[in-house]
């Protein structure tokens, strides 16, 4: 049966590090992935990449189908994406609102290309292609941003950033409350 983990907070060094690929026999995998749809169910989040749960693998789990009303083009985005990587990002960009699951409280306009087009591996290691615009692409684009130890706080604007400096700082330290099971940083 699938257990909800624990989310890293913002702080924790495990956000920050680069991923690495995986193959088809990476311990307990299936097992793996099942844990992460409930725990990011039990988070009320629609994606989580695995940083977030403390593993600096190229994996991540998306359902945005809940945004679909708002979003249109999220009516399908339901998938697992292993070993994803960035194939080309159009020179068109939106701006909306981001939170995240690891940054609980914090939400803040991010600017990101409008399209993207990604390869990935599917659950049985089958090559995907995958072109998406819109919100879908956002919501791609945040997850792969935790591959790369990439917070969606990056790209905020300095004078931004400071103005949510006190908010960082209290998630870095374990001071947030929240409904789901967290890892704060080892040093606070």
């Amino acid at each position: 049966m699938a257990k909800t983990l624990p989310i890293y907070l913002y702080g924790h060094p495990v956000l920050r590090n680069m991923s690495e690929d995986i193959t088809p026999d990476y311990p307990n995998l299936s097992e793996l992935i099942a844990d992460m749809w409930q725990t990011m169910y039990e988070s009320d989040g629609v994606g989580l990449a695995a940083p977030q749960i403390g593993r600096n693998i190229r994996l991540q789990v998306i359902d945005a189908t809940p945004l679909a009303e708002e979003y249109p083009e999220c009516a399908q985005l339901k998938l697992v994406m292993i070993n994803a990587h960035m194939q080309s990002l159009s020179e068109e960009t939106c701006s909306e609102p981001e939170g995240c699951l690891s940054l609980p409280g914090i939400n803040e306009r991010v600017v990101r290309p409008e399209s993207i087009v990604v390869d990935y591996m599917n659950e049985q290691f089958e090559p995907q292609h995958l072109e998406l615009s819109g919100f879908a692409a956002r919501v791609v684009q945040h997850e792969y941003d935790h591959l790369d130890g990439k917070l969606f706080v990056d790209h905020i604007s300095a004078m931004r950033k400071r103005m949510i400096k006190k908010k960082l700082q209290h998630i870095a330290e374990g001071r947030v409350r929240v409904d789901y099971p967290v890892m704060r940083n080892p040093i606070h």
